[in-house]
């Protein structure tokens, strides 16, 4: 009878063991950037609070899988779960432009009801779950090596600039302020300023210190535009497969995590723009006019690009007008 209960017991641990579920992450950005940092943290308090339960082990980022290949290794389940802008997937969520067009934190995004209807896009269209929007509330500058022209209408005047493009700006950059683009990762940014090939970028409020940027890049231009889109985006069979109690920590934690990264950041831009105007950057604003029709302007190319890709996929543009509320507040 004593044999029996210590084997039972053994099996039970065993079972119990076996229980805890595990994902594996990665992240797009190279882990010294502040948005890694604050997606490791997202990390450490699931794995604290899912002790037992559920576990993320991180495998690294763009040096573990190439940050634009991520969102489609999460789709086709070689990992589990990654911390990435959906505009690296803009091609299969075109609906993600309505996080970079929001003048909106994820809080107020979701108690709208948005990013509930963003996470059914997710699992419709590419097959996951959209689980939490990280770190937003920050918005892009365009940053210059030299001091930026502006026409006789204080317009900003890009002929000339050899502008870093990517996927969240490039409609604006390209549309609105006909600018040339050259399309490069962050991990080159650094060393296409150092080697001349470009001479001004769009980028967050925050992270250029990190990124070292700064020591080519002389001038912040305002007013700000966009938002950051950063998210999680966990495989759809493996989020599924989990336990209810794993999913519910894994929720639990993310809306804790959209409402504390928010707030962090917000004094993570002041402090930022302390810092980089100590040490000589200064700032151009476009006033009056060429401000409001810059901000419009960046809003709408964007949405139009949104409006046009999604009419071209299964379920139309159906959800436009729709996700234009959800993630927009007019009286701000």
């Amino acid at each position: 009878m004593k044999m029996t209960m210590i084997g039972g017991a053994a099996m039970l641990l065993a079972t119990t063991a076996l229980a805890e579920d595990t994902l594996s992450a990665v992240h797009a950005f190279p882990e010294t950037l502040i948005y890694t940092q604050s997606f490791l943290q997202f990390v450490d308090k699931v794995n604290e609070r899912g002790a037992g339960v559920v576990q993320i082990q991180v495998r690294g980022g763009p040096e573990a899988i190439g940050m634009f290949q991520q969102p489609d290794a999460v789709r086709d389940g070689v990992v589990d779960m990654v911390y990435t802008p959906g505009s690296f997937y803009g091609g299969a969520v075109p609906e993600k432009d309505a996080l970079v067009t929001s003048n909106m934190s994820a809080p107020e995004a979701r108690a709208k009801g948005g990013l509930d209807l963003i996470d059914q896009i997710h699992q419709d269209k590419m097959g996951v779950k959209y689980l939490g929007w990280f770190d937003s509330g920050v918005c892009y500058n365009l940053w210059t090596r030299d001091e930026p022209q502006l026409d006789a209408n204080g317009n900003l005047d890009v002929s000339g600039l050899k502008l870093r493009g990517n996927a969240v700006y490039n409609a604006f950059f390209t549309e609105y302020l006909g600018a040339q683009v050259i399309d490069l990762p962050t991990t080159d940014v650094y060393s296409a300023l150092e080697r001349g090939v470009v001479d001004a970028t769009g980028w967050t409020q925050i992270g250029l210190i990190d990124l070292k940027w700064n020591e080519f890049l002389n001038y912040r231009i305002e007013p700000c535009f966009f938002s950051t889109d950063l998210g999680v985006i966990v495989n759809l069979n493996k989020w599924n497969s989990l336990s209810e109690e794993s999913r519910a920590i894994l929720t639990e934690v993310a809306l804790e995590h959209e409402q504390s990264s928010y707030e962090a950041l917000q004094a993570k831009r002041d402090e930022d723009f302390a810092a980089l105007e100590a040490g000589g950057m200064k700032v151009v604003t476009l006033e009056g006019e060429a401000a409001a029709n810059y901000l419009a302007e960046a809003r709408n190319k964007t949405l139009e690009r949104m409006k046009g890709l999604m009419a071209e996929q299964p379920g139309g543009d159906a959800n436009y007008d729709t996700l234009v509320d959800l993630f927009y507040d007019a009286s701000k």
